[in-house]
């Protein structure tokens, strides 16, 4: 029969532990925590994880973001550690969202232990759920419809039950669930632990802890904040095919030191690695499938500022502790508020400032609406940093280097040189000051011309003042040069095929590539300049659907861009008065041929369908 008391209003212990290693844990579980880089329990976790190591009922009043995830899950751990065929832990969360990434959690605490965890919601099949049943599994994580119905079916057997846990009771009575845990819990034998955990306790959760919980410990941890006080948040509103435009960007026209970059998956972290690397940035990656060594050296290198951008996925970077990250960019949206507030925790620390930027695309906007309410604060949102942005910030960057330089000792030696200099030279004074401008901005890469893309904040990225969404134009590569090529439409080439080329052979992401203007015989690619330094300092001939091509600039790229390696203006001459006048231009905008309604209805004939699919296919590689 279940019991029928009162909670009452104990407080979280005074001797709370101040590293997991202080409480009496089996080393497997330890070793496991430590695997994910955590080594000190929050407030939440220090209240609640004794009580529940000492079989206590328990009230837990947390908001999400606080860990109580783990200061549930690793007591239960700790206490079905043996394993077993029988189920010993329930865990009810109201969405198969939640379940899914509750149960992901103790798998990762119980990595080390003989447990079998598996997550049963509705939505789909029985199968699968009741093979995993009938295997045996230690720990069940549910929805209490599906729950319910097993239990009816009579493929649940709850009646070896040591411990059953209520994740945010609050929102599982919201969602009219209030009877069904009532039945699971009846289901349930006398005796097991309880921890109820709910951000606000309304009458009809009150009546189940007081029918169902033993004198339970009331866990409430006041303070406890969501995020770090001295992180600026913002967002900006994009396309999944802009992202690493708008990332690069922000990398240009940001005074930062190290960069956190997160990525969704492994195969993301690893692509979008290679095309920062390829287009000049400094970057590293953790993930995953790294080694225990190989991670810490991307985090020795960080550390030593040998690398100033690191993506990442989030397991990986939990415990990540690096007190010079001054930008944290949310590349994917999180998938809940907590993995939000960990990932924006890397920034600011040490008491230093930092900038958490969280990308969110038109379909996420839901999702990011509810982390914001999790949150409880509005995020500001920002644009995409324009040309114009970028230029200001490198041409402030230089004057503050010039600064330093003449704070710093051993500038009397270099105003004695421009003295013998302007002696023999006859040349004055801002004569030498403007040409060692110019040679410094080429080798800053960045053009001393004044920009004509002066976007306010709101023309740039995601719409504008007036609800316009913005087209490819807006977000023109900044500094690009043009490849040229000595054959075009009348040698059978499309471009396609030059698109096909650079990405497959040369190894260029898809979205570095910009305008193409094919004539005759003559072609023209758009590369940002950094992506064509590499690439001519990578390799001197290109293969063009079998044939194959030297790579050099165009004649009005050379000029731009003297820093690159580019043939004689002989072997170009003619091609920047005459390109235009019998070319055409391409720019590549998959995502207009995306959006077309009628390529998406089935059976529906079209002649251009296979050069829509060539290039479809050309964008993805």
């Amino acid at each position: 029969m279940p019991r029928k008391n009162a909670p009452s209003h104990g407080k979280a212990p005074q001797n709370a532990p101040t590293l997991f290693s202080d409480l009496s844990l089996d080393p497997r579980i330890l070793r496991a925590i430590q695997d994910l880089g955590f080594d000190k329990p929050t407030p939440i976790q220090a209240a609640a994880i004794p009580e529940l190591l000492d079989g206590a009922d328990m009230i837990g009043g947390a908001r999400t973001g606080s860990g109580k995830t783990a200061a549930f899950g690793i007591p239960l751990i700790e206490r079905v550690k043996d394993g077993g065929r029988h189920v010993r832990a329930l865990v009810l969360a109201p969405t198969r969202e939640l379940a899914k990434q509750v149960a992901g959690a103790l798998d990762d605490l119980a990595r080390h232990l003989p447990i079998k965890i598996l997550t049963i919601y509705g939505g789909v099949g029985y199968k699968d759920q009741l093979r995993g049943l009938r295997s045996g599994s230690s720990v069940v994580v549910g929805t209490p419809g599906r729950v319910k119905d097993l239990l009816s079916r009579g493929a649940l057997d709850l009646s070896k039950l040591d411990v059953f846990v209520l994740d945010e009771a609050d929102e599982m009575l919201q969602m009219g669930f209030i009877e069904d845990i009532e039945e699971v819990l009846q289901a349930s034998p006398d005796g097991r632990q309880i921890a109820l955990f709910s951000a606000t306790m309304p009458p009809p959760i009150e009546r189940i802890a007081q029918r169902y919980l033993t004198d339970p410990a009331q866990i409430q941890v006041e303070g406890d904040a969501l995020t770090a006080s001295h992180v600026t948040q913002a967002w900006i509103k994009t396309s999944h095919r802009r992202k690493s435009e708008a990332l690069e960007r922000i990398l240009m026209a940001s005074k930062r030191d190290a960069v956190l970059v997160f990525a969704r998956t492994r195969a993301r972290v690893a692509d979008l690695g290679k095309e920062l690397a390829t287009n000049g940035f400094s970057v590293d990656s953790l993930h995953g499938d790294l080694s225990q060594s190989a991670r810490e050296a991307v985090l020795a290198k960080l550390r030593a500022k040998q690398v100033d951008v690191v993506v990442a996925t989030d397991v990986a970077a939990r415990g990540l502790d690096v007190d010079h990250i001054s930008h944290v960019i949310n590349y994917d949206l999180p998938e809940n508020s907590e993995t939000h507030v960990h990932r924006i925790g890397r920034t600011a620390r040490a008491g230093r400032e930092g900038l958490a930027i969280t990308f969110v695309t038109q379909r996420e906007m839901g999702k990011f609406n509810r982390i914001q309410k999790d949150l409880g604060e509005r995020i500001d949102r920002m644009s995409v940093p324009g040309d114009a942005d970028i230029l200001a910030y490198q041409r402030q960057s230089l004057i503050d280097e010039l600064d330093e330089a003449m704070d710093a000792s051993g500038s009397e030696h270099a105003e004695a040189w421009l003295e013998e200099i302007l002696e023999s030279s006859g040349w004055s004074a801002p004569d030498v000051a403007a040409a060692a401008l110019s040679l410094l901005a080429m080798e800053r890469n960045f053009s001393l011309r004044k920009s004509n893309n002066a976007k306010s904040r709101d023309d740039r990225d995601g719409g504008s003042s007036d609800g316009h969404a913005k087209t490819e134009e807006d977000f023109a590569h900044l500094n690009q040069v043009e490849l040229f090529f000595a054959a075009g439409r009348r040698d059978g080439l499309r471009p396609a095929d030059f698109v096909g080329a650079l990405c497959n052979e040369a190894g260029l992401p898809s979205s570095s590539i910009g305008r193409i203007t094919m004539g005759g015989h003559k072609a023209f690619v758009g590369l940002p300049r950094r992506v064509a330094e590499h690439l001519l300092r990578e390799r001197a001939t290109l293969e063009v659907r079998g044939h194959t091509h030297p790579l050099r600039l165009s004649l009005q790229s050379q000029e731009q861009s003297a820093g690159i390696d580019a043939p004689s203006n002989s072997d170009n001459r003619g091609h920047r008065s005459s390109r235009r006048e019998d070319g055409d231009t391409f720019r590549r905008q998959p995502s207009k041929r995306r959006s077309s309604k009628k390529h998406h209805k089935k059976g529906k004939k079209n002649k251009n369908k296979g050069k829509r699919k060539h290039h479809r296919n050309n964008d993805k590689k």
